[in-house]
């Protein structure tokens, strides 16, 4: 029989609960940099484990020796990225000073009106419209400044995030055997084997996942740099990379990084005709990463994610596609990674599911 003091206990156990789950995001919330510092370092090691195994198997390099060459390549890997990027910062310091928007103000102005000669050559009305409307007195140009300022101010931590990752990847990388062994004493003897064996796969699959899409994203780049060294766009090297970067976001990444690849090639042609030469290199420059995305999306993409975590590319598709829908953009980035540790765990806990054996007969 319910009795009053039941319900008082069941209520008070239920706020108790809401409250302890409170605290404990609002913990996480306080301590997210380390988590986020956990999480890449986490992924680092799983591109390095390879690398590692690698160097003791084949070069023969003692443990420690092995652990350090492997940091010692991710760092050669961070700095040459940082310094890809220092030519770009140096040829846009004038336009881009904190102290000077009037060049910037300037090359949008320009732009604009060069569209509004374009389009009454064509004698489209829209020319008038722009005019009318006037947006370059409703463009506050101050955000860009800052904007510089806030990224100035991420620099200015990157520092010290890069530092600790590297410092937590180390010790995953050297001190895996322990941490395995640490969890094995966490882990209720009824299910150690499963867990163990869970745990293995995830690992090799999400390696295989990782540096899988690092080769895609390579391979996205050099297209991306072809195209735009081929049209003369300055700095092609840095744009390539950045847009290349974009597609880490499925299907929604190409698409920005054409949008940002076009507006990068209108303003560094600037001056120049809209007509003869602006707009055509524009439209080049956008076919050829159409051409790169149709590759990318129908080669590159669907064979390197399908044998890197043993899944159909359709099957890939879709997961990405609930995701976005679900969770938006962060759940199209962790779709693959996440679907992949929920098969592995599937198959060792329920093998007799047969929706679970259809999925997993690669795995």
């Amino acid at each position: 029989m319910i009795t009053s003091k039941t319900i008082s206990n069941g209520i008070l156990r239920a706020l108790l609960t809401i409250v302890v789950s409170g605290l404990i995001l609002f913990f996480f919330y306080q301590i997210q940099s380390v988590l986020i510092y956990l999480i890449v370092s986490f992924i680092l090691t799983l591109i390095g484990n390879p690398i590692l195994d690698f160097f003791k198997k084949r070069l023969k390099f003692n443990h420690i020796f092995a652990t350090i060459t492997t940091l010692f390549i991710f760092i050669l890997i961070i700095f040459g990225f940082i310094m890809m990027f220092i030519p770009l910062i140096l040829s846009q310091g004038q336009n881009l000073s904190l102290l000077n928007t009037s060049a910037i103000e300037n090359n949008i102005v320009q732009l604009i009106n060069q569209i509004s000669v374009f389009l009454e050559s064509h004698h489209i009305d829209s020319a008038q419209v722009l005019k009318e409307a006037n947006i370059t007195s409703k463009i506050n140009f101050n955000i860009i400044p800052n904007f510089l300022n806030a990224i100035l101010g991420t620099l200015s931590s990157f520092g010290i995030g890069l530092g600790a990752v590297l410092f937590i990847t180390f010790f995953f990388l050297k001190d895996r055997l322990k941490f395995i062994l640490g969890a094995k004493k966490l882990i209720p003897d009824s299910h150690e084997d499963q867990i163990l064996n869970s745990l293995e796969k995830i690992n090799y699959l999400l390696s295989r996942y990782f540096i899988g899409l690092l080769l895609q994203l390579f391979i996205v780049f050099l297209l991306y740099l072809i195209v735009l060294v081929i049209f003369g766009v300055p700095n092609a090297l840095v744009i390539a990379f950045l847009c290349a970067v974009l597609n880490i976001i499925p299907y929604i990444g190409p698409l920005i990084a054409s949008i940002l690849a076009a507006i990068l090639t209108m303003l560094s042609n600037l001056g120049n005709d809209f007509q003869s030469e602006i707009l055509p290199t524009t439209i080049y420059v956008l076919i050829g990463f159409w051409i790169v995305q149709v590759i990318d999306n129908n080669l590159s993409q669907p064979i390197i994610f399908s044998k890197s975590v043993s899944s159909h590319p359709l099957e890939i598709f879709l997961v990405i596609l609930i995701a976005g829908f679900l969770f938006g953009i962060l759940g199209m980035i962790v779709a693959v990674p996440l679907y992949t540790i929920i098969k592995v765990m599937g198959k060792e806990f329920f093998p007799e599911n047969k929706i679970i054996i259809l999925l997993t007969k690669d795995i």
